[in-house]
């Protein structure tokens, strides 16, 4: 798998503490390139609003499309699936205004948001996985016993992707495991509920085997596809929601595409 990531660029930075309506990054397919207001274009501004009312009436999962023939465009939105209404909704809010002007002029386009996530296409891609673009987001800073925390990982990330495929899970799921005295691991991963179970664990699949390479010894990391996510830092981010503030730390930011 590995060998076949390609690296679009690499940059450090410093967060100061999590905002849940900042993007952590989007993917913009370059050969998508359509006509600003143009009939495409057009359609796509028609789908993302489209999205506030369905959200506002309590969704946290949509599929929608706007268009016809040569000119439809598919979309997908959806919410982390511990986020209450309110902050579900002002991240999908957040997030349709910004994914046009991050990907100007571009038919296909994924933004990722820490509580939400949109994308949409000309192509119809409901229920197919996808790994092949996404963001690897991991702390700079190292644990000091790797291999042991490595295995204490990937323990605790067979059962969060376990519970996760589940039918009845919202194709989403949490776990916490005590590594040490001082630290805890709290790990989280998510499909987007357009995915079979089988689909959800091949995707879940892929996406945790960057532990071995991206991730490998980094006392956080994200990694965020199109069709799944998984996560893990050594502080709690997912409960209680929307509360807490985040250590700083610097972080290294891939977008990968294979």
């Amino acid at each position: 798998m590995f060998e076949q990531v390609r690296v679009a660029y690499v940059f450090s930075f410093i967060i100061t503490y999590s905002l849940a309506y900042d993007a952590q990054g989007s993917y913009c397919d370059p050969g998508s390139g359509i006509v600003g207001g143009g009939p495409v274009s057009n359609n796509i501004a028609h789908l993302l609003a489209g999205l506030i009312p369905k959200f506002e009436q309590g969704a946290t999962f949509v599929e929608s499309s706007y268009g016809k023939g040569k000119n439809i465009v598919y979309g997908l939105a959806q919410c982390r699936g511990n986020v209450g209404q309110r902050n579900c909704l002002g991240c999908i809010h957040d997030a349709a205004q910004e994914i046009p002007s991050s990907c100007t002029n571009l038919a296909d386009a994924r933004i990722w948001y820490d509580f939400c996530f949109i994308r949409y296409s000309q192509e119809q891609f409901y229920g197919k996985v996808d790994t092949s673009n996404g963001l690897l987001i991991g702390n700079q800073e190292n644990v000091t016993d790797i291999k042991s925390f490595s295995k204490d990982l990937g323990k605790l990330f067979d059962k969060i992707n376990a519970d996760a495929v589940k039918p009845t899970s919202g194709r989403f799921a949490t776990g916490v495991k005590d590594v040490s005295v001082f630290d805890t691991i709290y790990g989280m991963a998510q499909c987007t509920k357009d995915l079979s179970s089988l689909s959800c664990a091949e995707c879940l699949n892929a996406a945790i085997q960057n532990f071995q390479d991206f991730c490998s010894g980094r006392k956080g990391c994200r990694v965020l596809y199109s069709t799944c996510s998984i996560r893990y830092e050594l502080y709690p981010y997912f409960f209680p929601i929307g509360s807490q503030k985040t250590p700083s730390e610097a972080l290294t930011k891939l977008i990968v595409h294979h």
